[in-house]
């Protein structure tokens, strides 16, 4: 018996999103209405089931991995405030609270998705990354302007070579200074220097 439930495990597929995966913050759920009017569940699915389907669908954002549910009847039973048997002929019903969900692996554990809820958050993730794209691109846009302008208070050509900004501000990164007062800016620049006479050298002993 053991050997079977190992086999039935390892043929089941492994779930995308892993436990580190989270959504902290996100307080909303896209939902797409007319796909809901319209399918299956809500045209088939009792007023109970289609309640406890939502409830679930809910549920499973709170859970890790996210988007996920556990297996067990009587915990989702619990979740659901209901019965446990209640629950179970539930879902023996064609279009029960379980309608799509799947088993799969989350690495040593077998839990439930659907994959309408696994869409909905790949594309929840894919933006939040996007923002966060964007949140960085203009933070570092900031940043060098204002290192650009502290710059020009020492060597305005300095200032207006794009490639020295930018390797002095990935010094200053790189060295973990958080405020770059004019001590910092100064040694950015004597490494700058410093950068490219080592470049200088070296292009000298290439042609030599």
């Amino acid at each position: 018996m053991t050997q079977v439930h190992l086999a039935a495990v390892d043929d089941l597929d492994e779930y995308p999103l892993t436990a580190e995966v989270r959504l902290d913050g996100h307080y909303f759920m896209a939902w797409e209405r007319r796909r809901w009017l319209n399918c299956d569940m809500r045209l088939k699915g009792t007023a109970e089931c289609r309640a406890l389907y939502f409830d679930l669908i809910n549920i499973s954002y709170d859970q890790s991995p996210v988007g996920t549910l556990p297996t067990d009847h009587a915990v989702l039973a619990k979740m659901l405030f209901i019965d446990r048997d209640h629950f179970s002929q539930l879902c023996r019903l064609e279009f029960g609270p379980l309608h799509k969900w799947r088993r799969v692996r989350c690495g040593d554990e077998v839990r439930l998705m659907h994959p309408m809820v696994l869409r909905s958050l790949t594309e929840a993730i894919s933006r939040k990354e996007d923002h966060r794209a964007r949140s960085d691109a203009a933070s570092a846009a900031k940043r060098l302007l204002r290192l650009r302008s502290s710059l020009a208070g020492y060597q305005a050509e300095l200032a207006q070579n794009d490639a020295a900004v930018r390797w002095i501000d990935e010094w200053l990164v790189k060295e973990g200074c958080e405020y770059r007062s004019a001590s910092w800016i100064e040694r950015g620049i004597a490494r700058w220097s410093d950068h490219m006479l080592d470049l200088t050298m070296t292009r000298n002993r290439a042609r030599g």
